[in-house]
């Protein structure tokens, strides 16, 4: 059963091998079923492999690799309407986290997920989230 929503900047640990213990939690909960990213988290992958220039095949290859493995969730109207909330309160108050890393709070929210970041600074503003850092 999924438990753990994987965020950019814990998958990017995991892709560029930074932390041997991020890398290891994340492939015991792959492994055992727990672990998920958001399309949100997919996007920005993608989208951080389309701004390469270089040598890209051997980055590419572990992105591809990754994402065969990991469950990707869909984005649901839920997290939408969550979505939709949690931005205008931070307008609202001149706090922004960012629109991705909203995105993927909320999808975490609407699975009742735990949302594992090393970007906890922006994501404890948000009420209600659970969240869990591996990096540390």
């Amino acid at each position: 059963m999924i438990r753990h929503l994987i965020d950019t900047d814990i998958a990017s640990y995991f892709l560029k091998k930074n932390s041997s213990a991020v890398a290891a939690r994340l492939h015991d909960a792959m492994a055992a079923g727990e672990a998920a990213i958001s399309v949100i988290t997919r996007a920005e992958l993608r989208y951080g492999l389309a701004l390469l220039t270089g040598e890209v095949s051997r980055r590419q290859a572990l992105v591809d690799a990754f994402l065969r493995e990991i469950p990707t969730l869909a984005w649901t109207s839920e997290a939408a309407d969550i979505y939709a909330l949690l931005a205008a309160t931070q307008k609202k108050t001149n706090q922004p986290i960012g629109y991705m890393d909203t995105q993927i709070a909320a999808h975490a929210l609407a699975e009742n997920l735990i949302l594992v970041s090393n970007n906890t600074r922006h994501y404890q503003r948000i009420p209600g989230l659970k969240l869990e850092n591996w990096a540390e």
